[in-house]
């Protein structure tokens, strides 16, 4: 089956962790996956190879209108282009008693307003045969917030709000518009490995959610089964709960029961 024949998925931060991930997904469940990076090359171009029928794109989403020419340009020659994922995020910390301003322009232009963007230019300039899909990668925290990474949460925070509006507004015909949110899934900020193994059991099945639980999700998402408009979770239940501190530090100092 050559790419032309499949339909055609962009992963953003696609080539490395939980991005590589839906790639991979994607790529077995026989799509044609356009894997973005920003400066994973290489990690992206052997990925590539891995898969079925795949390619890279590479763009810098904090880079003004850059995203949206990428997306224009996929638009033009893609012609069964059915799914939209955006999974790229910085996820960098600054304090609730001090907003850090970089900190802060970089997370809501990367986390926020690129991918609100992209979602729209993809809405307007793509074509496919059964729908367009663009699935949103928030985070439980939208849910479950605590005053840890506050510029990163506050990004997230208006990226999950985009999810209805663009369902209502930008969508058309079989269209859908998602979030999906994780938990804590891989080792992040400053964390071992070894404080994975207490941080990320912090939920109510007490239980780590793994990478490829997101991953068949978003495939799942992209069928669209569900109601445009929906957030997932995919956390274990991390969202249902109360949580003081990020579980980072919540295992690291011990501040949990």
């Amino acid at each position: 089956m050559s790419a032309s024949d499949r339909p055609a998925v962009l992963v953003t931060g696609g080539a490395k962790r939980l991005g590589a991930a839906i790639s991979r997904a994607f790529g077995e469940a026989g799509w044609h996956v356009v894997i973005h990076y920003r400066r994973s090359a290489e990690a992206a171009a052997s990925l590539a190879e891995s898969l079925p029928s795949a390619e890279t794109i590479a763009c810098d989403l904090a880079d003004g209108d850059s995203p949206v020419a990428m997306i224009e340009d996929l638009a033009g020659r893609l012609s069964d282009w059915r799914c939209f994922v955006n999974c790229a995020s910085l996820f960098e910390e600054d304090d609730v008693t001090a907003l850090d301003p970089v900190t802060n322009t970089r997370a809501m232009q990367v986390n926020a307003t690129s991918p609100a963007r992209m979602a729209q230019a993809y809405l307007a300039k793509a074509t496919a045969a059964d729908g367009r899909r663009v699935i949103q990668v928030t985070d439980q925290k939208l849910a479950n917030p605590n005053p840890d990474f506050f510029s990163y949460t506050m990004s997230k925070h208006a990226l999950g709000a985009t999810v209805p509006m663009l369902a209502m507004g930008a969508a058309v015909g079989q269209d859908r518009v998602y979030g999906l949110a994780p938990g804590a899934i891989l080792a992040s900020h400053d964390q071992t490995e070894a404080e994975t193994e207490v941080s990320h059991r912090l939920n109510l099945l007490g239980r780590k959610t793994t990478p490829g639980e997101i991953a068949e999700a978003a495939v799942f998402l992209a069928s669209g089964t569900l109601a445009s408009g929906q957030t997932l979770f995919v956390d274990s239940g991390q969202h249902l709960l109360s949580q003081p501190r990020d579980v980072i530090y919540l295992a690291r100092e011990g501040t949990f029961s």
